[in-house]
């Protein structure tokens, strides 16, 4: 099961949080239709800004946008003209106008984490005409140099134009699907090329959400004892002396 369903979706609830947050009755079909609208709209606008993902919450009467990407300043452009104009368009074609819209723009940390950015850097490349095999490799170092556990890279259809579609897969660490603790971001992505159409898949794990936790008393050191002094077969413990006061003798 782990290896055929989408490893986000299988993982939601419990490690993954839901991408869209709001609940609804009867205007329920009506948001999703737009959420789903309004994300191929910014995907098909923002596709050189190397989006990671797209969050859509829903309040009374408002809608905030979370956008995650690589290259924010391509979104907010100068002095914010670039949120503004993107505020009118969604909200002219997708929205009422009684509803309020929030746009935020906040950078990845981690691009080369990020599976989305790097299925749209492989698709950049394939439709350049860049030989596949060195796309794939290129962006599989990238993703372990970033500190990945492990990467799987998957394209298929007519590679370098031949006759017979197939596909190509490179793997470097693992990828543990069936663990539902693990942190596994997956996405796919199409490259339109003259020869037709090249699908991409691409898993990355970035290791368990929740680490093993250590005994705190395993940690602390053992209570050193107080050494024993030995004359003959007599045993008697030595005096503790405090700093500033003179050693007292033993008698024999």
């Amino acid at each position: 099961m782990g290896k055929k369903v989408n490893p986000r979706v299988f993982r939601l609830g419990m490690s993954e949080k839901w991408r869209s947050r709001w609940y609804s009755g009867r205007d329920f079909a009506k948001f999703l239709r737009q959420d789903v609208s309004m994300r191929r709209s910014l995907k098909q606008e923002l596709k050189d800004a190397s989006i990671d993902r797209i969050e859509i919450e829903r309040s009374r009467g408002e809608v905030t946008i979370n956008i995650l990407a690589a290259k924010p300043g391509l979104i907010i452009g100068r002095g914010g003209s670039g949120i503004e104009d993107l505020k009118k368009k969604l909200k002219s074609k997708f929205l009422d106008k009684d509803v309020k819209l929030n746009v935020n723009i906040r950078e990845v940390s981690q691009p080369n984490l990020s599976a989305n950015i790097i299925v749209d850097a492989i698709r950049i490349d394939v439709e350049k005409r860049i030989p596949f095999r060195r796309v794939m490799k290129q962006n599989v170092g990238k993703v372990m140099k970033a500190g990945a556990k492990g990467v799987k890279v998957i394209l298929a259809g007519r590679l370098n134009g031949v006759d017979i579609a197939r596909s190509e897969k490179i793997v470097e660490g693992k990828i543990p699907l069936h663990t539902l603790r693990s942190n596994i971001d997956y996405s796919r992505g199409v490259a339109n090329t003259i020869y037709g159409v090249i699908g991409i898949k691409v898993w990355v794990y970035k290791g368990e959400y929740f680490d093993k936790k250590v005994d705190k008393d395993a940690k602390k050191p053992a209570p050193v004892k107080s050494a024993k002094l030995f004359s003959g077969d007599a045993m008697s413990k030595a005096p503790e002396t405090k700093p500033g006061t003179k050693k007292t003798k033993v008698k024999k």
